[in-house]
């Protein structure tokens, strides 16, 4: 039996407009795919069809979660100066510098003063090609892609070959007997979760198992703290704790846990004995999930990665290009939010199968793969309806009052609730 049926960008909408964003391409199509493999994946946890229900409205506003947060009365920031599109001398190169060390190392690869700012940089990648610009701040560690077409990214070694016509692999082996089982009111209560995730695509996917009831703990290295921004709008329901993958206390942790989902670049996090193999040989019912920008195949497999970027090197920014030729980009951060979804449909995917055919596994997702199924569909020729303001909830936290976007979920006919504001940053213990 598959762990998931397969991602269709034609299915249409639960229920709702169809055509929301408008464009090029059909993202409302992929947000769509995402989100239904969740509901498809907790039915069949449940045994339930129908139990996991939601509309296209919730799914636009979910997808956009981070632009209708408010802290306090205050917006998020969104990017920061240095990360965006820049004119080379042959095209374009988009940046990305939201991070201080990723700022830091963009700086320092262009020569580019700590006390300089937007125009400075703007001089120095003006005297690159893209392809020169793409390479020297990769080297450095930094992260910017050169603007290709989709065919030239295709072509290039990047690509690795033609995309896989699987969105989300799976790896599965048997497992031992484990003594958790579905809960009562949330099917997921009492599943201990490990997140090993930023930014959007991996929290976003812990906040929807937070609010199955999973219970979910977030490390952070505390020498690079997360944007306060992006953990407010993902940190529903979960507790956040610092610690070094290195100190010690990851073995007691992973003895305890159910599910990994690890968001780190491919490799990274071997040396900390995290490689999907090593995990299986010492924990064999453990689920794993990994995330990552670009795939596991070619010379990028372990380069460093967002959403932004990868919209910028496979096509996706060229496609949106504006009057005049700058390039453009999706409404929203789509990969990243559909990955997300992705990621929470392929865990509970796994759950059921492990209590229903006895065995675990590992499943794999990309950025790019994301970016692939968009391409795979096509816009469909019906008129764009703007789903209209979103239904937003409020809530005291240590941050000051939040105004948000609840989970896209009705379960049962009942609205699916985030369990709890976000904590403040890092202040939980790194134990169940």
């Amino acid at each position: 039996m598959p762990i998931l049926p397969p991602a269709r960008p034609g299915d249409p909408p639960p229920a709702g407009p169809r055509r929301w964003w408008g464009g090029p391409l059909d993202v409302e199509a992929l947000a769509l795919v995402s989100v239904g493999l969740v509901t498809a994946a907790v039915d069949a946890l449940l045994g339930r069809p129908g139990a996991l229900r939601t509309s296209s409205p919730r799914i636009a506003a979910a997808f956009d979660s981070l632009r209708h947060l408010s802290i306090d009365g205050r917006r998020p920031l969104g990017f920061a100066p240095l990360s965006g599109f820049f004119a080379t001398s042959d095209g374009w190169v988009r940046t990305h510098a939201n991070y201080p060390h990723h700022e830091a190392r963009l700086r320092s690869a262009l020569e580019v003063p700590a006390t300089a700012g937007v125009d400075q940089l703007t001089d120095a990648l003006r005297h690159l090609t893209a392809a020169e610009a793409e390479q020297v701040i990769g080297q450095a560690g930094g992260i910017a892609a050169a603007v290709r077409t989709r065919r030239e990214w295709l072509d290039s070694p990047m690509a690795a070959g033609p995309p896989p016509r699987e969105w989300i692999t799976f790896d599965t082996a048997p497992s031992p007997a484990v003594p958790w089982r579905p809960g009562a009111k949330l099917p997921l209560t009492g599943l201990r979760v490990l997140d090993l995730t930023r930014v959007i695509a991996g929290p976003v996917a812990t906040r929807t198992l937070a609010a199955l009831g999973a219970d979910v703990l977030r490390l952070d290295p505390p020498a690079m703290p997360e944007l306060l921004d992006a953990h407010l709008d993902s940190g529903f329901g979960k507790r956040s704790a610092l610690t070094d993958l290195g100190s010690g206390q990851l073995p007691g942790l992973l003895d305890r846990a159910d599910v990994v989902i690890n968001g780190y670049r491919n490799g990274a996090l071997d040396r900390h004995g995290l490689s999907p193999a090593a995990l299986r040989e010492r924990h064999p019912a453990l689920i794993v999930v990994n995330l990552d920008a670009w795939g596991t195949r070619g010379p990028w497999a372990s380069r460093r990665g967002f959403d932004s970027i990868v919209q910028a090197a496979c096509g996706i920014a060229d496609v949106y290009r504006l009057p005049g030729g700058r390039p453009g980009a999706l409404p929203v951060q789509a990969l990243d939010h559909a990955t997300g979804y992705g990621i929470a449909a392929a865990t509970v995917g796994l759950v059921a199968a492990r209590l229903r055919d006895g065995v675990t596994g590992t499943a794999q997702l990309s950025l790019v793969r994301a970016a692939d199924l968009l391409f795979r569909g096509h816009a469909p020729d019906l008129p764009v309806q703007p789903p209209g303001d979103p239904q937003l909830l409020t809530t005291d936290s240590y941050y000051g009052e939040l105004r948000y976007v609840p989970s896209p979920f009705d379960l049962d006919d009942i609205p699916l609730a985030y369990p709890h504001p976000p904590h403040r940053y890092g202040s939980d213990t790194p134990s169940w």
